[in-house]
């Protein structure tokens, strides 16, 4: 038996970065942490089934929604799938994960699918027909499609469309990233000459091209070919076409159990495999097709035997300044940058290492075509360091580390060379605040979770952070005393009081201390972030609660009133409510007296409204001011009485001038009189010559 197997065949490299990426969420998961895929990730059944196996679900849209809202003590992790997803989907998940904090998704979209969805949005318009070479019901083709704008068709043959009239649109043609290289060049000769203002995008996946190609050429040299694949995996199919077209003896499986009895019996055997084949499902086929005992070194040779992820031994043979190189084996190089060994600048790769140390380093990248393995070191020297974590945890250590990332639900740190995952609400950030101003910066932190199986550690910043806030606290209590008077900034209003910082601590004003006068809202008197005047009335240590005066007597309009005004005293005032028994009227800012309805008017009424109306503005008299209870009297009657008492005295003096100035008329017209008559005495005295008797 001789085997060929494709040097192309298996994982591509956007079906590779999904896998490794889900296997990197599922080793770092938290506890109540859930992860799924939106549809399946690759068109591989017994990938998908794998992934059940590890926990993680393949859901819908809809089952995403009712998961997300009806466990919201979950953290849900949604992996979104290679093929893409439509527009209409990412909004969907970006207003969910808005509305509900406990979901984030990973967009694992091919970069290859993702240039066809950037081609769609910048190139089609009201003036454009868009055509998608596909199949029309791919995951690939919706998504993409939901990115265009105006007509849009999906085609998987030229036929389909060849009647379409476009008028003087442009045509915009981009193909399905797996569709058949072939097929799409005769589809683009077709329509050069039908739509003159065309414009072609190749956009299959030069992964695939080169997988269609290579597949073309094996089974040209080859007596029969397996094609390794899901059987509803869009690239796995047009590999199959190609290879039967240039071979009749071209077998579709998934797996080893579908194997044909013929096969591998005689002459040779080409094998390739879709892009969503896992290397393990091809290493089956293989292994079940051994008749030699050399069959296992011809295996070797022709699969990659190495993942990213993995672990590894080798001896050192090269060094120079940036790099060293190990010896993995056979078929693989190692290399670890001086990035991936120390972070120290300054050291030297020479001086570290000599040829034939041995070196354990993680695997980062594999290339299976150069036969080069990229590695670190720094992360195994990481793994070792990681034990740090379980003595702080215990010992309850305080740490310190740099900011790396702000993630879904919190920030990511590095500490010792290891992630740690610190929760929003233990950042020290205000909820729903912006943990992005801790990006970059050294922070303190102690352990508060730590799993060394599942290597996760969980941190706080915000417990360090109130443990110096409390140090610096008990030292400020210790001077604190009751009526010492501070100048404080308002740091919080709630609807019970006003909350002030008084120099590294805060105490609260109630709103009762707030005002003389009722108030529903501490904002009617202060505003967050203004100088207040205040002091201590109240100390609780126990309970480190301060409770702060801040409202004075000279505040206080009903002491501004008293001192101004005194009983007997006649103010304006202005009606502010009538009730049944009298009206209460405004006369001074915030101080209401009563005019009782038998101080209103001199004449009998019935209710006050007969009289008086709400604003009106009448003049009152101070009848009695009641300090203890701060009552004021007021009375519009008794400036009445006044004015008719006033009226009536005028009315009296009046009468009596008149009767004064009637009598002093007769007074001077009897004195008139009399000095008439003696006048006329003095003119007759000469003629009188006696008296009579």
């Amino acid at each position: 038996m001789s085997i060929k197997v494709a040097e192309n065949a298996g994982f591509c490299p956007g079906v590779r970065r999904a896998d490794n990426e889900i296997r990197r969420l599922l080793r770092e998961r938290a506890d109540n942490e859930q992860l799924y895929t939106l549809g399946e990730l690759i068109h591989n059944r017994l990938y998908t089934e794998e992934l059940a196996s590890l926990g993680v679900r393949c859901v819908t849209l809809a089952e995403l929604v009712e998961q997300v809202t009806r466990f919201p003590e979950i953290q849900h992790t949604v992996v979104l799938r290679t093929h893409g997803v439509t527009k209409e989907v990412y909004l969907a998940l970006d207003e969910l994960a808005a509305a509900h904090g406990n979901l984030r998704y990973v967009d694992m979209t091919c970069p290859s699918v993702l240039k066809v969805h950037d081609i769609a949005k910048a190139h089609t318009n009201d003036d454009t027909v868009f055509f998608l070479f596909s199949d029309p019901n791919h995951p690939e083709a919706v998504g993409t499609l939901s990115f265009a704008r105006g007509q849009t068709y999906a085609f998987s043959a030229y036929e389909e469309i060849q009647t379409v009239d476009i008028g003087d649109k442009t045509a915009i043609f981009c193909a399905q990233t797996t569709q058949n290289l072939v097929e799409f060049k005769k589809i683009k000769k077709f329509f050069e000459n039908l739509y003159t203002n065309a414009k072609f995008f190749d956009t299959i996946c030069n992964v695939t091209e080169k997988r269609q190609t290579e597949a073309a050429q094996l089974a040209r040299s080859c007596d029969e070919m397996l094609v390794i694949g899901g059987k509803s995996s869009s690239n796995t199919r047009k590999l199959y076409d190609v290879c039967r077209h240039l071979c009749k003896a071209t077998y579709l499986i998934e797996s080893a159990k579908d194997l044909p009895q013929a096969v591998g019996r005689n002459g040779i055997t080409g094998i390739t495999a879709g892009a969503s084949t896992p290397d393990d499902i091809i290493t089956e086929v293989i292994k079940a097709m051994e008749t030699n005992e050399n069959f296992g070194s011809m295996l070797e040779e022709s699969l990659t035997t190495l993942h990213t992820g993995e672990t590894v031994t080798g001896t050192v043979y090269a060094v120079n300044a940036s790099e060293i190189y190990l010896d993995l084996g056979a078929k693989f190089t190692g290399v670890i940058t001086k990035e991936q060994i120390t972070d120290d600048n300054t050291a030297s790769l020479p001086a570290m290492f000599k040829v034939g140390d041995e070196v354990t380093a993680f695997v980062i990248r594999v290339e299976d075509g150069k036969g080069v393995a990229t590695l670190s070191k720094k992360r195994v020297d990481a793994d070792r360091s990681w034990l740090v974590f379980k003595t702080a945890k215990e010992n309850g250590d305080v740490l310190e580390g740099t900011v790396t990332a702000v993630v879904k639900g919190g920030v990511t740190m590095n500490v010792s060379g290891n992630r740690v995952f610190v929760p929003a609400s233990q950042t020290g950030i205000a909820k729903d605040g912006d943990l992005s101003v801790l990006a970059g910066t050294t922070q303190k932190i102690k352990i508060i979770e730590f799993d060394e199986s599942k290597r996760k550690a969980i941190g706080s910043i915000k417990i360090v952070l109130n443990e110096e806030k409390r140090a610096r606290e008990d030292a400020i209590w210790a001077t604190l005393a009751v009526d010492q008077h501070f100048r404080g900034t308002v740091k919080n209003l709630t609807p019970y009081g006003a909350f002030v910082d008084i120099g590294g601590i805060d105490g609260m004003i109630h709103n009762s201390e707030l005002s003389w006068k009722r108030i529903k809202h501490p904002s009617q008197v202060v505003s967050v972030g203004q100088e207040v005047e205040v002091f201590i009335k109240e100390l609780d240590p126990e309970k480190r609660r301060i409770s702060l005066g801040y409202k004075t007597q000279e505040m206080d309009t009903w002491y501004q009133f008293t001192q101004k005004f005194s009983v007997g005293d006649i103010v304006p005032a202005k009606i502010v409510s009538i009730m049944p028994f009298g009206a209460f009227a405004e006369v001074y800012e915030d101080v209401d007296g009563l005019i009782h309805i038998s101080r209103i008017s001199t004449q009998r009424i019935n209710s006050p409204s007969e009289v008086l109306s709400v604003g009106q503005v009448v003049d009152v008299k101070i009848v009695e001011i009641d300090d203890e209870n701060r009552r004021l009297a007021l009375s519009i009657r008794a400036l009445t009485e006044e004015a008719e008492r006033a009226a009536a005295e005028a009315e009296r003096a009046a009468a009596a001038e008149a009767r004064a100035a009637e009598r002093a008329a007769r007074d001077a017209e009897r004195e008139a009189e009399r000095k008439r008559l003696e006048e006329e005495r003095a003119d007759m005295a000469p003629y009188i010559v006696g008296s009579i008797d």
